[in-house]
């Protein structure tokens, strides 16, 4: 029941995230920066802080969710470098330390859950692993790099 609801909050931050990012971004214009400055701290902290906590808290139901072996110290250390993206991406936000910082940190986790998605995937594929934890893995992933991708381009991109 907490990890169902631990599960909706993290998704549903994720799509406030998106929806307000981009309505920032297009307000006047558009602004690709204010955008990701916007989307950056809130994606991170809620896909990789939410599913940190969880791995530490409840390991147990979060690896039987997901089909893994139960009490794995690596486990235990995913959930502790999800945090640590978590803690650095508000770091970053709360220094103000600028658009590559920003952006630095979205890389880390973004090739992060890359990487962890295609883990996912492989893994439905070879075990037959079909639980909904195993399996939405990849296709979430594609779709939060997919609504990252233009902000992310026209940022590096730079005023025109």
């Amino acid at each position: 029941m907490l990890l169902g609801i631990l599960d909706a909050l993290r998704i549903i931050s994720v799509c406030l995230a998106f929806f307000f990012g981009y309505q920032i971004g297009f307000r006047n214009g558009y602004d690709p920066v204010a955008q990701l400055h916007f989307m950056t701290p809130i994606l991170i902290i809620a896909v990789a802080g939410i599913s940190g906590i969880e791995g530490l808290l409840f390991s147990k139901q979060t690896a039987q969710a997901k089909g893994f072996e139960v009490g794995s110290n690596y486990q235990r250390q995913s959930a502790i470098a999800l945090l640590s993206y978590a803690v650095v991406a508000l770091l970053v936000y709360v220094a103000n330390w600028g658009l590559y910082a920003e952006l630095t940190i979205l890389f880390a986790f973004c090739f992060f859950f890359i990487f962890s998605g295609l883990n996912h995937g492989l893994d439905a594929i070879k075990n037959k692993n079909y639980k909904w934890q195993n399996i939405n893995r990849p296709f979430i992933t594609l779709l939060m790099i997919a609504g990252l991708l233009y902000p992310v381009i026209m940022a590096l991109k730079g005023p025109e």
